[in-house]
């Protein structure tokens, strides 16, 4: 694992595409920052945990997330 500090307006997925090159593996950031699901767009200096991009793929997700982002899986 890694340690990403956020820049002022990032969002979760941006985040991932910035990442890992796909917008989709934001979930598996949101389960390593499970404190910080409140936050939609993020003010600068937030430190988030990342995942290993090896491990990525194997890891599974539980789908307890807030309601925003169920609203931007219905949305796709």
């Amino acid at each position: 694992m890694r340690v990403y500090t956020t820049i002022q307006g990032q969002t979760w997925d941006q985040i991932a595409y910035e990442v890992y090159g796909n917008e989709y593996m934001c979930d598996k950031i949101m389960d390593l920052n499970r404190d910080k699901l409140d936050i939609f767009i993020f003010p600068a200096g937030v430190k988030l945990m990342l995942p290993d991009e090896e491990n990525i793929i194997r890891q599974s997700v539980p789908s307890d997330y807030p309601t925003w982002r169920a609203m931007l899986n219905a949305k796709g």
